[in-house]
């Protein structure tokens, strides 16, 4: 086998594992951003949810109030 097929096979092996770590870890980082979007969306939806219970909670107190003043 000439020097040349082996110097060839050697280094396109080693750009091989090079360019499949590089498609890793763009993987990996366009992973991260997928859960960092999710997480913020996550979170967004909390604050709505627990803006929306004190919300509730404080319509059901004045409505509350409302009965009792009508009754009492």
């Amino acid at each position: 086998m000439p020097i040349w097929l082996k110097a060839a096979g050697k280094w396109g092996s080693i750009i091989a594992l090079v360019a499949l770590i590089i498609t890793l870890l763009k993987q990996i980082i366009a992973f991260v951003g997928f859960l960092t979007a999710a997480i913020k969306i996550l979170i967004v939806v909390v604050f709505i949810a627990v803006f929306a219970g004190v919300g509730f909670m404080i319509f059901r107190a004045w409505n509350e109030n409302q009965r009792r003043k009508n009754n009492g």
